[in-house]
């Protein structure tokens, strides 16, 4: 009898501690499911609605003495519930931006693995709590998919990169170890009705993650390694001369970066997620009120040309062009300019301007004409003058564009982080070029307006709608992304041909237009020649009257790398903007008005495809006409095509 008892007092705690490692965590709407599993590793499936997207993936943070997830011996766990209000200091999507999850926190001995699930959503990060710093090796992010998926990613030789790669389309099956590993974001198509969008937010002295795959459909984690000695190598870059064995020292007791996971029923909750602010740390500077995202006139890609019969100067690189474009800044309501590489003697130094240029006589002609100064610098004259910014601010410059950076390791990460603190000491905005993915310092840090990372206008022909019709659902779905817009000359790409001073773009007016109204960056550029845009007037008085920030974003139509329309509100504004890629002669869609306010009548005034805009892409219409909630809109757009419209 007592033998009987015994057994069955074992029995009970073998069926205890096997329920203490299998734990559930659903989102509030009851959609979306974690099932975790604790056994020689943390597992962790996902589904939604009971459909299986990931199955079994495993997550570990290996420091130099001791592996954390392996063999995980459960001490404690906690559950939490939030639904609360954020309000973002640059709006990008919203002004107020509801965030509600279910949390689980799994307590280990010296860490913790906290589980966040969102209606649209999963997320997890590790917790340490570790005297004095440890020295990461790496960290296991290792998904499987139980299907062959296809995979959207930006795939680059090596982790020497500036994110600027055309996107890469591959079955998840045929992803080998050996193959290119691809940056985050990453998009997965399970061809199902889901899709996923992997990425990683509050990154803070630690690298950037990549992901390679698996050979057995499936991906995993990598990580450059910690940089411990340069060399000299150009204006703009050093050599890397000796790494360390870790990916990150850092300290023992810490937030490891967020990796998450959207995950949507339809593409267009990919444009209208806001993980990655959702997850970012808080906002940390006392003072935002300097903090002014606006537009921005750019003369690097029409090679500061302007010319026609009220350009009595030679333009060029010098002090009467650049007022030329202040005086246009000035007249569109623009509030600043960039002067890129050129304005000082020397790209080393950035205390001895350009005596052609006239730095000064240009910030005080610009504070007369209301127009700010914003100052091209490359990240290695940054960090061998980083007293720059108290300089700058004394000069008057408002905000900096620094580029080249063109890594993404743990020194780099944290380089970032100090120019961000630094240049809001001073109140001045900072747009990173040449640069990675945003991940959360833009929250953290709001004077960080803008991050490059994006093959965007800058590469010409390398810049087509086939390629950018992924931007909305994958770069610019994780945080601002400076595009550059704004290209007055417009072509197909069957005929594109383009060199500065006469640069050009592929797609149509229309798609130019939209651009301004579906791409989101706190800085946005019109990228074009002011004589341009003083031709095409009714252009230019439209891309100068798109806000940069929202109150409201609403995706109307959408589908990962062929078509978005979006409308977005300021105040009593609504926008719309469309664009479509190569893949069909025409599209036509019909829009319901039901966001506008039914209590009145608005006009629009709406900028779309020409008759022959298909084959000469300069062809557009400007019209005018009533609308009212409740009334449909039809949306026509030819190859390489958009429509952009102002309602109000």
């Amino acid at each position: 009898m007592r033998r009987y008892f015994l057994l069955v007092v074992c029995l009970c705690l073998a069926s205890l501690l096997r329920a203490q490692n299998k734990l559930e965590l659903i989102s509030p709407n009851g959609e979306l499911k974690v099932s975790l599993n604790l056994s020689d590793k943390i597992y962790y499936s996902i589904d939604y609605n009971g459909d299986v997207l990931l199955k079994d993936n495993t997550l570990q943070l290996t420091l130099r003495n001791q592996v954390l997830g392996e063999n995980p011996k459960l001490r404690r766990q906690k559950r939490t519930s939030v639904d609360e209000q954020l309000t973002p200091i640059v709006p990008l999507k919203y002004a107020k931006v509801n965030n509600r999850y279910n949390q689980l926190l799994l307590t280990f001995k010296d860490y913790s693995v906290e589980f966040r699930a969102f209606d649209d959503g999963v997320a997890y990060r590790f917790i340490t709590s570790q005297k004095g710093d440890v020295e990461v090796m790496n960290e296991e992010f290792a998904i499987n998919f139980p299907s062959d998926y296809l995979l959207h990613l930006q795939q680059p030789g090596g982790f020497h990169t500036a994110y600027e790669e055309p996107y890469t389309h591959v079955q998840s099956n045929a992803w080998k170890p050996e193959e290119r590993i691809a940056v985050l974001p990453v998009l997965i198509d399970t061809q199902k009705d889901y899709k996923i969008l992997i990425s990683e937010s509050d990154l803070a002295d630690y690298p950037c993650m990549f992901l390679k795959g698996t050979g057995t459909n499936g991906a995993i984690s990598v990580f450059p390694k910690a940089p411990l000695a340069f060399a000299e190598n150009s204006d703009r870059s050093v050599k890397i001369t000796q790494e360390a064995d870790y990916i990150a020292k850092t300290k023992g007791t810490r937030n490891y970066p967020w990796r998450y996971f959207v995950i949507s029923k339809n593409d267009k909750q990919l444009i209208e997620n806001t993980m990655t602010y959702k997850l970012a740390e808080k906002n940390q500077l006392q003072d935002i009120s300097w903090i002014k995202p606006g537009q921005v006139s750019w003369e690097w890609w029409n090679d500061a040309s302007p010319y026609g019969p009220d350009v009595n100067f030679v333009s060029g690189y010098n002090l009467d062009t650049y007022k030329y474009y202040i005086d246009f800044a000035s007249k569109f309501g623009i509030p600043y300019i960039i002067m890129d590489e050129g304005w000082a003697k020397s790209t080393r130094d950035p205390y001895t301007p350009n005596p052609k240029v006239d730095l000064h006589e240009l910030i005080r002609y610009g504070k007369e004409k209301n127009v700010g100064i914003v100052l091209w610098l490359t990240w290695l004259t940054v960090e061998n003058n980083f007293d720059l910014f108290k300089t700058f601010n004394e000069w008057g410059v408002k905000g900096l564009k620094i580029d080249f950076m063109d890594r993404s390791d743990q020194w780099m990460v944290n380089f970032y982080e100090r120019v961000a603190r630094e240049a809001a000491k001073h109140h001045l905005f900072v747009d990173f070029h040449g640069s990675f993915k945003p991940a959360g310092l833009e929250y953290k840090y709001p004077n960080v307006l803008s991050y490059e990372g994006v093959r965007g206008m800058e590469q010409m022909g390398g810049c087509y709608p086939d390629n950018s019709l992924y931007l909305p659902f994958m770069r610019n779905a994780v945080g601002p992304m400076d595009y550059t817009p704004g290209a007055m000359i417009s072509m197909q790409p069957n005929v594109y041909r383009s060199e500065r001073p006469n640069a050009a773009s592929i797609g149509t007016r229309a798609y130019q237009l939209a651009l301004f109204v579906v791409f989101e960056s706190g800085l946005q550029m019109l990228a074009d020649n002011p004589t341009l845009y003083y031709r095409n007037e009714d252009c230019t008085r439209f891309i100068t009257q798109v806000p940069v920030t929202w109150d409201e974003t609403v995706a109307l139509e959408a589908k990962a790398g062929e078509y978005v329309i979006v409308a977005k509100r300021k105040g009593d504004k609504w926008f719309i903007g469309g664009m479509t890629n190569n893949g069909e002669k025409e599209r036509e869609f019909t829009i319901k008005l039901d966001f506008l306010n039914k209590d009145r009548s608005y006009q629009m005034t709406s900028f779309e495809d020409g008759i022959n805009a298909g084959r000469q892409a300069m062809d557009y219409r400007c019209k005018s006409s009533q609308v009212k909630a409740g009334e449909q809109l039809t949306i026509k757009m030819v190859r390489n095509g958009g429509f952009a419209a102002v309602i109000e």
